[in-house]
C-alpha cells in the first residue's frame, strides 16, 4: 500500500468511487480509495437504483443529467455493464397544481437541454394500459431516463478508476485525521472479521496526502467528530417492498418493452418493475432519523425492521394505481438508512475551516447524483472551479449554529417533502422559530408571515392581523398566491410613501488592522471607498467568477465593515478568514470578525422615508441632519435615533431613497417601537422580502446566489462600474480572459393575467431557439406587468430585444430593457429634503 498519494477518497459507495474515477479522469495519477468494510457496503447495496432527473435546482440538474448520460458509456469502457434499464420516467400528476409543479420544473428542465414530453391520461393508458388513469390530469415523461443496479454501477466506475491508476484498498477504517500546513497525515486500521462484526486489529498505517475526500454516507457524524466540525448529514429510514410477479404485467411484457418507473407524487410514493413484479418506494411522514451520533459498531449492510403501518396509505394507493397488483405476494422487502440534510441537497465542496478537506456526504439521492458529483467536485479540485456554481451545494451554506437536534428533525422533514408539492414560496416548519431578532414578537403580532434563512426569521410579508395559522400554507401557489396582493401593496407603498423593511439577517464582518486596506484593495475588484463612505465591490474567484457581494463601509482609514448576503454568512466568513491568512504575511496583521448576531439591521425606504426619520432623529439641526450636504446618497453617519446609537447608510437595495439603520441588536425593540410610532404618522407600512425582492429587479439590482455567482464574472453580470481594472485584484487575469460568454439582463415580460416568473425559466429568441434562462422574477409594480432578470448570448442582450419566456409550457412575450428600468438616473434616491 503506498502511503503517499495526492488525494485520499474515503468510501466506497457510489458516490466515493465516481470521485475517485473523475479525479484520475481529470489527470491526477497519484488517486487511492479507502473502505472500511466492502464496495457498497454502505447505502448503496440496499438503493432502489433510481435516476430521477426531476429538481428544481440548476445546479443539481446538470449533476443528475451528467450521471444520466455518463452511466450509459461505462459498459463500454469497462466491459462491465452497470445495469442500466433506460425505461423512462412517468411522473403523474392527480391535480392541476401538480401539473402547474410540473411546468415549472420543466422550463428549468430546459435550461440544462433535459428532454421531456407531456402525456395526458388518454396517451398514458393507451401505452400502458396497467395503470388506472380516471383519477389523473396528466404526466411529465422523460424518455431517456430509468433505473440503474447500484452495485453494478459502482462496481463499473471502480474497474473504471482502477484501470485509470486509482488504487482501492478496503478494509481500512479511518481514525484520525492531522493538518501538517501543507497536506493531510491520515491516520487508518485495518479492519478485520470477528464473530460476523468488523472489528479493528492492532494494524496501523499513516497515509500522507494533499488533498482527502470525504464520501462517507451513514459515518458522516463519525467524519465530523474526526475533522472537529459540523455535519448536517444524518440518515433517515427509507422503506420499499419487492411483490411476487404480477400475472398482468407478465402478459404485458410478451409485446411490449420494459415499463417505465412510475412516479405518482400526490401518492408519496415510486414503482418499478423488477422481474415480473413490482418495487413499491415510499417517501412517508414520521420516518425516523437514525445514527444522529454515529453508527455502532455492529451496523454493516444491516437493514431496521420493517414498518409496513407506516407506508400502509401508499400501498392501498399503489394498489389504487395499479390494480392488477392487489394479489401479489410480498417478496422482500427493506428499511435502511438513507442520508439526509436538511434542504434535502448533498454537502458538496470545501470542508468548513479546513484547507484541501472535501466534503461529499449527506447524499440522498447518491445514485442519480454520483457521475455528476465526480466529474463537478473533480473540476473544482483540479481546475479551481467548476463550470457550473456549486454554491447551493456548498457544506458551508448551513451555519455552525447548527445542532445534532435540529439537523435531524429538519432531515425528517426533507425525507417526508420529497413528494410534497415543491412550491416556489414554501417555507417549510420544523425546528421553527430557531433563530429570532428581537422585534420577531412585535412583528408576528402585526401580521408577519416569516420566511426562513440562514435560520433566522425574516418576515415574506405582512398579511391580516386575524390570519389563522394555516394562512401562508394555504396562500402558497406556483401561480399568484394568496400573499401575492400584499406584496403589491408593499411595494406600492415603498414606490409612494414608506416602508420599513427588517434586514437583520445580514452577513456583517468587521475587518481591520494595518493590512487591512491592501488586503481589501487586492481582495475586492472595486475601488475602497474613502472614510464615511460605502462601495459596492465583488470578491472574486481565481476564475475571475463572483465569489461574494461586499457593501464595504469605511469606518476608519484601517477599519472596514462589510456587509454581504444573510443567507451566506458561514460560506463568506470561511472565504475570508482563508484568504486573510494567506495574505497576512504580505500585507501586515489583519483582524476579522463576525458581528452579524451584534448588529440588527432596519430598511426604510421610500419618498416620505426622511420624513419618518427626521420624527425621532436626535441632533442640534435635525432639519438637516438627513440632508445631501450633510448626508449624501452613498455615505455612512453616525446618528441617534431617540436614545438609540445607529450606523446609518444611505443606500436602499429598493433604489427609493432610504437609508440602512445598523443597531446594537439588544436596542432593536426600543428602534422598532420609535419607527412605527413615527410611521404611522406618515402612513409607513410594514415590507417583507417578496416585495423588497420585485423592487430591486425594477432597479436591476443584482442578488447573489441568483444573478451573481460562481459561473459569471462581474463583466458578464453588466457591472463594469464595480470593477477597477486600472488597480491589480485577485481574479483579474481570468476575468479578463473570460471575456463576455452571457450578458445579464432585465426584462419586461407581457405574461399570463394570474402568474409571474420565479426566475427558473428558460428564454427564447423570436425563431424559437433557446438563448438563455431568468435567474430572478416577479412582479412590477412600476410598469404594471412581471418582471425578471437573466443571462442571454450577448448579441441578445440589446435593448429592445424582443425575446420568448416559457410559463406554464407557454412561451410569453418579453422585452429586453434597460439596466434599471425604474428611475434609471438614480435621481429619486438622491433626492434631497
Amino acid at each position: 500500500m503506498k502511503t503517499h498519494v495526492k488525494a485520499l477518497v474515503v468510501g466506497g459507495g457510489a458516490v466515493g468511487t465516481s470521485i475517485a474515477y473523475h479525479l484520475a479522469k481529470a489527470g491526477w495519477d497519484d488517486v487511492m480509495l479507502l473502505e472500511r468494510d466492502e464496495l457498497t457496503s454502505g447505502s448503496t447495496w440496499h438503493a432502489a437504483g433510481l435516476l430521477p432527473y426531476f429538481n428544481m435546482s440548476f445546479a443539481t440538474t446538470h449533476i443528475h443529467d451528467y450521471s444520466i448520460r455518463f452511466y450509459k458509456t461505462l459498459e463500454e469502457e469497462t466491459g462491465l455493464n452497470a445495469g442500466f434499464s433506460v425505461v423512462g420516467n412517468l411522473r403523474m400528476a392527480q391535480t392541476q397544481e401538480r401539473m402547474d409543479e410540473y411546468m415549472l420544473y420543466a422550463s428549468t428542465a430546459e435550461t440544462c437541454g433535459v428532454p421531456y414530453e407531456w402525456m395526458t391520461p388518454a396517451q398514458i393508458k393507451e401505452r400502458w394500459p396497467l395503470i388506472n388513469t380516471e383519477d389523473l390530469k396528466g404526466a411529465l415523461y422523460h424518455p431517456t431516463d430509468g433505473y440503474i443496479n447500484p452495485a453494478d454501477v459502482t462496481m463499473a466506475m471502480a474497474k473504471g478508476a482502477r484501470q485509470r491508476g486509482v488504487m482501492i484498498e478496503r478494509k481500512w477504517q479511518v481514525d484520525g485525521y492531522a493538518w501538517t500546513g501543507s497536506e493531510w497525515q491520515v491516520t487508518i486500521t485495518k479492519m478485520v472479521e470477528k464473530g460476523g462484526n468488523l472489528v479493528p486489529s492492532d494494524e496501523q498505517k499513516v497515509i500522507t496526502a494533499e488533498h482527502v475526500v470525504t464520501a462517507t454516507g451513514n459515518h458522516a457524524q463519525r467524519t465530523a467528530q474526526l475533522l472537529g466540525i459540523k455535519i448536517p448529514a444524518i440518515p433517515v429510514e427509507h422503506q420499499f417492498i419487492v411483490m411476487e410477479q404480477d400475472p398482468a404485467l407478465v402478459e404485458f411484457r410478451k409485446t411490449n418493452p420494459e415499463h417505465p418507473v412510475i412516479r405518482d407524487a400526490d401518492a408519496q410514493s415510486y414503482v418499478r418493475e423488477e422481474r415480473g413484479g413490482w418495487i413499491l418506494g415510499v417517501y412517508e411522514k414520521n420516518a425516523p432519523a437514525r445514527f444522529a451520533y454515529g453508527v455502532p459498531d455492529s451496523f454493516r449492510a444491516d437493514l431496521f425492521q420493517l414498518d409496513l403501518e407506516r407506508i400502509e396509505a401508499q400501498y392501498m394507493a399503489m394498489i389504487h394505481r395499479v390494480p392488477s397488483c392487489e394479489t401479489c405476494g410480498l417478496k422482500d422487502d427493506f428499511n435502511g438508512p438513507i442520508c439526509y440534510t436538511p434542504d434535502g441537497n448533498p454537502l458538496l465542496g470545501p470542508a468548513p475551516g479546513l484547507r484541501n478537506m472535501w466534503l461529499a456526504e449527506g447524499f440522498s439521492f447518491g445514485i442519480t447524483a454520483a457521475g455528476g458529483t465526480g466529474h463537478y467536485l473533480a473540476q473544482l479540485m483540479v481546475q479551481g472551479e467548476a463550470e457550473i456554481d456549486m454554491a447551493s451545494l456548498d457544506p458551508k451554506r448551513f451555519g455552525g449554529w447548527m445542532t445534532t437536534e435540529y439537523a435531524s428533525r429538519k432531515n425528517e422533514e426533507a425525507y417526508e417533502h420529497v413528494y410534497i408539492l415543491h412550491h416556489p414560496d414554501e417555507e417549510r416548519p420544523a425546528c421553527r422559530p430557531l433563530r429570532t431578532a428581537p422585534a420577531y414578537d412585535r412583528q408576528k403580532a402585526l401580521g408577519a408571515q416569516f420566511g426562513c434563512v440562514n435560520g433566522w426569521e425574516r418576515p415574506n410579508y405582512y398579511g391580516p392581523l386575524d390570519a389563522p395559522d394555516s394562512f401562508d400554507h394555504d396562500a402558497r401557489s406556483f401561480r399568484r398566491g394568496g400573499w401575492w396582493q400584499h406584496a403589491v401593496d408593499e411595494a406600492k407603498a415603498v414606490r409612494e410613501g414608506v416602508g420599513l423593511i427588517d434586514a437583520t439577517a445580514f452577513t456583517k464582518h468587521i475587518v481591520e488592522g494595518p493590512g487591512a486596506t491592501a488586503f481589501l484593495d487586492w481582495f475586492t475588484c472595486n475601488k475602497l471607498p474613502k472614510v464615511g463612505r460605502i462601495n459596492l465591490t465583488y470578491a472574486l474567484t481565481g476564475h475571475g467568477t463572483t465569489r461574494t457581494e461586499y457593501t464595504i463601509v469605511r469606518l476608519a482609514e484601517d477599519r472596514y465593515y462589510l456587509v454581504s448576503a444573510g443567507a451566506w454568512t458561514a460560506y463568506d466568513s470561511d472565504f475570508l478568514q482563508k484568504a486573510i491568512a494567506d495574505k497576512r504575511a504580505e500585507f501586515g496583521w489583519i483582524s476579522c470578525h463576525d458581528v452579524t448576531t451584534q448588529w440588527g439591521v432596519f430598511a426604510i425606504a421610500g419618498p416620505k422615508s426622511r420624513d419618518v426619520l427626521k420624527e425621532i432623529v436626535k441632533d442640534a439641526d435635525p432639519d438637516t441632519v438627513l440632508s445631501n450636504k450633510r448626508f449624501p446618497w452613498l455615505t455612512m453617519r453616525n446618528i441617534e435615533l431617540g436614545m438609540v446609537p445607529v450606523m446609518a447608510i444611505r443606500v436602499a437595495y429598493t433604489g427609493e431613497l432610504g437609508w440602512e439603520l445598523h443597531h446594537p441588536i439588544e436596542m432593536q425593540n426600543n428602534l422598532w417601537d420609535q419607527l412605527v410610532g413615527a410611521g404611522d404618522k406618515h402612513g409607513m407600512k410594514l415590507v417583507g422580502a417578496r416585495a423588497q425582492n420585485w423592487l430591486r429587479q425594477e432597479k436591476s439590482y443584482r442578488a447573489f446566489g441568483n444573478e451573481l455567482g460562481r459561473d459569471a464574472t462581474p463583466l458578464e453580470a453588466d457591472l463594469p462600474r464595480f470593477v477597477d481594472l486600472s488597480k491589480a485584484f485577485h481574479g483579474k487575469a481570468k476575468l479578463e480572459e473570460t471575456g463576455i460568454r452571457s450578458k445579464c439582463v432585465t426584462l419586461l415580460i407581457d405574461g399570463p393575467a394570474d402568474a409571474d416568473p420565479w426566475g427558473r425559466e428558460a428564454l427564447y429568441a423570436a425563431d424559437g431557439t433557446r438563448v438563455g434562462r431568468l435567474t430572478s422574477g416577479g412582479y412590477s409594480v412600476h410598469f404594471g406587468k412581471s418582471i425578471g432578470m437573466g443571462y442571454v448570448k450577448p448579441e441578445h442582450a440589446v435593448e429592445g430585444t424582443a425575446l420568448k419566456v416559457k410559463m406554464l409550457d407557454q412561451l410569453w412575450d418579453a422585452t429586453v430593457t434597460h439596466d434599471s428600468p425604474y428611475d434609471p438616473k438614480n435621481e429619486v434616491i438622491r433626492k434631497d429634503g
